[in-house]
């Protein structure tokens, strides 16, 4: 439903790192969709890729389940969907709270019969087969969840510019931007390429993020977040 193009791990249902992507519905609604790794049975304890990755669906408003109806690696669907489940209540039961959506994948190599006795949506992304009726179905879910956050103005820090960027203070040390531009400028680029970090920061630079992070009292070493990324606070020289 993007354009991002993860690398796949050796384990059932499971990518090497996160990757984001915006999902464009029309020119006035996107949202930004991360692909979450690591989740194979055990991963909440530590297992395979483990909680280093786990711990990236804690700022995710809404969860999608994609589950394999080939029966991957003789697991079958609902044996899956109960995996991941477990998984994501085992680390924090209350994202089971969360609005959710569990979508059927693979249509296009299984049985119609497999399709039809499936009790969810599903699609292809082989033959696009339902792909924008999931994203559809997610962008409202999104945008329900959006609506039904409580607004908590005692943790905004400083808001120069709605356009650009505001920070919230998390912790003592640790701070979230907010804003279309910046999180945008850092979904749409790999943040593991060198090339792709110095662009991120001119970008960022010329947001004015550094300058607001400064007056919003952040000091060297302390954690930003921005979508789903941290970075340590290097303030400039």
């Amino acid at each position: 439903v993007s354009a991002a193009k993860p690398k796949i791990a050796n384990y059932p249902f499971t990518t090497l790192e996160p990757h984001l992507g915006v999902v464009r519905i029309d020119d006035h609604t996107e949202f930004v969709m991360a692909d979450i790794p690591g989740l194979i049975e055990g991963a909440s304890e530590g297992r395979g890729l483990g909680q280093q990755f786990l711990r990236h669906i804690e700022r995710a408003r809404v969860l999608c389940y994609l589950i394999d109806l080939v029966a991957l690696d003789g697991i079958d669907p609902q044996e899956q969907l109960r995996v991941l489940q477990h998984e994501v209540g085992n680390y924090r039961p209350e994202m089971l709270e969360r609005p959710s959506l569990i979508v059927g994948t693979k249509t296009d190599s299984v049985e119609a019969s497999v399709v039809e006795e499936w009790p969810h949506m599903s699609m292809s992304s082989i033959t696009t087969l339902n792909v924008r009726a999931v994203t559809n179905a997610l962008a409202q879910l999104v945008s329900e969840a959006r609506h039904a956050e409580p607004i908590n103005e005692a943790t905004i820090i400083l808001r120069p510019d709605p356009e650009h960027a505001w920070v919230e203070q998390l912790a003592d040390n640790e701070y979230r931007v907010h804003g279309r531009d910046v999180e945008r400028v850092v979904a749409l680029n790999d943040i593991t390429t060198p090339e792709a970090m110095n662009y991120i920061d001119e970008r960022l630079a010329k947001l004015g993020v550094p300058k607001i992070l400064n007056r919003a009292g952040v000091r060297e070493g302390d954690i930003v977040w921005i979508s789903q990324f941290s970075f340590e606070f290097v303030p400039e020289v």
